[in-house]
C-alpha cells in the first residue's frame, strides 16, 4: 500500500518537472525569437512595378523584366512579411515619373530612389538598385467616343410615372481595342436596367455592355441614370380643331369643330394645364380621293404633358 503511494508521488512530480521545464524551455524559445528579429539584416526584395495612371489606349506588355532587385537592410521584424515571398508592388505614376517614348516607357531608377524608400517605409534602409533605368514596353490601341444608348425595362407603381426624362452621367464613352472591332461600333448600348413597382426617385447603376464585341474595353465600365418620379393622373380637356394645308379655292364645312383629348400629367401641374396648351390640326393634304374625313393629330401639347390621346379619330367634313 505505502509502496503504491510512493509510486504514485513520484509519478506527480515527474509530471510537474516536465511542464515545469516545458515552460521555461517555451519561454527562453520565444525570447530567443525576438532576440533573432532584433537584430539587422540584409535582404533583396524584388519590385514588381505597377504602373497607374495610364492612358486606356496602352496596354502594357507583360514581361517579366518590368521589375526591380532592392538590396535593403531592416529589422527581422520588418522582414518577416518577406519570408515566402520576396516581392513587393511598386506604385509608379505614368504621368508624373517615367519618360514616355513611342513604345515604350522609361523609368529611371536611380533617380528615383527616393520613391522606393518612400514606399518602403522608415523600418527599411535602401543600400542599392538593379537596374538603374528600367524600360517598359507597351503597344497602342485604337480607340474613340461613342453615344451611350439607354436599356431599360421600368413598370412603375399605379398612379406613378417618370416626370421629364432620365439623366444619364455622360452621354459618351470611350472604347478601346483592335482597329477592326472598333470601326464596327456605332454606339455603346447600357444593360437593361430593370425595376418593377417603382414610386420613388431612380438612382441607379448600370453596366455597359460591350459583349458582342471581342477584345473591347469599355471606360467607364458603368454609369449612373437618375430619373424623378411623381405621382400622375389623367385629365380631360376640349380643344378646338384647326384645318390646315386647305386650298383657297375649296370651301369645307367640318364636324365636330372640338375634340376630346385625355392626357396624363404629374399631380402637381395638373391644374396649370389649359386648352390653349395644346394644339389638334386636320391636313387637309393627307386625306385620299374621295375620302369624306380628316384625321386629327396632335401638333402642339403642354411641356408637363407625358401622354395625349385623341377620342375622336375623325373629323367628318363636306365641301360647299
Amino acid at each position: 500500500m505505502n509502496s503504491k503511494k510512493k509510486t504514485n508521488i513520484i509519478d506527480y512530480l515527474k509530471k510537474k518537472n516536465f511542464k515545469r521545464f516545458s515552460l521555461f524551455f517555451l519561454v527562453a524559445f520565444v525570447f530567443l525569437i525576438f532576440s533573432k528579429l532584433s537584430n539587422d539584416y540584409k535582404q533583396t526584395i524584388r519590385l514588381k512595378v505597377k504602373l497607374i495612371h495610364v492612358d486606356d489606349e496602352i496596354l502594357i506588355k507583360k514581361d517579366s523584366s518590368n521589375s526591380i532587385e532592392a538590396y535593403v537592410e531592416a529589422k527581422g521584424f520588418s522582414l518577416m512579411p518577406f519570408i515566402f515571398d520576396n516581392t513587393k508592388a511598386l506604385i509608379v505614376d505614368a504621368k508624373t515619373d517615367v519618360t514616355v517614348r513611342a513604345d515604350y516607357f522609361v523609368f529611371d531608377v536611380t533617380k528615383h530612389k527616393y520613391l522606393i524608400e518612400r514606399q518602403f517605409g522608415d523600418a527599411y534602409h535602401l543600400i542599392s538598385v538593379i537596374p538603374d533605368t528600367l524600360v517598359i514596353a507597351y503597344s497602342k490601341r485604337a480607340s474613340k467616343k461613342l453615344p451611350i444608348t439607354f436599356k431599360k425595362e421600368i413598370a412603375y407603381s399605379v398612379g406613378y410615372d417618370l416626370k421629364g426624362g432620365f439623366a444619364l452621367e455622360m452621354d459618351s464613352a470611350k472604347v478601346v481595342g483592335p482597329v477592326e472591332e472598333i470601326s464596327k461600333m456605332k454606339t455603346i448600348t447600357t444593360e437593361t436596367l430593370k425595376l418593377n413597382e417603382v414610386k420613388t426617385d431612380i438612382n441607379s447603376s448600370v453596366g455597359l455592355d460591350i459583349s458582342a464585341f471581342k477584345n473591347v474595353e469599355v471606360f467607364p465600365k458603368t454609369i449612373n441614370v437618375k430619373g424623378k418620379v411623381a405621382r400622375f393622373t389623367e385629365g380631360v380637356i376640349e380643344v378646338p380643331i384647326t384645318i390646315i394645308n386647305q386650298p383657297e379655292d375649296v370651301v369645307i364645312n367640318y364636324f365636330p369643330k372640338t375634340v376630346t383629348l385625355s392626357y396624363y400629367v404629374d399631380l402637381d401641374q395638373y391644374n396649370h394645364i389649359k386648352a390653349s396648351d395644346f394644339k389638334v390640326a386636320c391636313d387637309y393634304l393627307d386625306r385620299e380621293e374621295n375620302q369624306r374625313f380628316l384625321v386629327p393629330k396632335v401638333v402642339q401639347s403642354s411641356e408637363f404633358v407625358k401622354y395625349v390621346n385623341i377620342k375622336q379619330k375623325q373629323i367628318d367634313f363636306i365641301e360647299l
